[in-house]
């Protein structure tokens, strides 16, 4: 039995297969997952219920089991800055900052071969889509 917060078994595996620059993909439930998943990546449905889990809780545990080097949000067209984007902020660490990409960008380096892996939540927030790219593991 694992001692560690994430114990599910595929993303387990997709992120020890991934290295330094490889890159993990959440997603809200509104994401079109199935025309946007990279050759490489795996995909896992974690779309339990509307709602369950977010891609915050998610993004929380997921941060557990990687470093992160850095992060790419999808930003809406016009309007103000999508409430969850602070939620990412406080998750992340304090040196990274957030890559804004308009939709088509976003897709685009969601489905690029270097994603490794691809989640998608149950997340009913709107623009609540977070592309990372894993850093370095430094030896101990």
């Amino acid at each position: 039995m694992l001692t560690q917060r994430l114990t599910h078994p595929q993303i387990l595996e997709a992120l020890a297969a991934a290295g330094h620059g490889s890159k993990v993909l959440l997603t809200d439930a509104n994401y079109p997952a199935s025309t946007t998943l990279g050759d490489n990546a795996e995909q896992v449905y974690l779309n339990l219920a509307p709602g369950r889990p977010t891609v915050t809780e998610t993004l929380e545990v997921i941060l557990t089991a990687i470093p992160v080097e850095s992060a790419a949000v999808m930003t809406p067209p016009s309007g103000p800055e999508p409430p969850v984007f602070s939620e990412f902020r406080a998750l992340l660490p304090r040196d990274i900052e957030l890559e804004e990409l308009g939709r088509y960008e976003f897709y685009e380096a969601a489905s690029e071969p270097d994603v490794c892996l691809q989640i998608i939540t149950g997340e009913q927030r709107i623009f609540a889509n977070i592309l990372l790219t894993i850093g370095v593991v430094m030896p101990r």
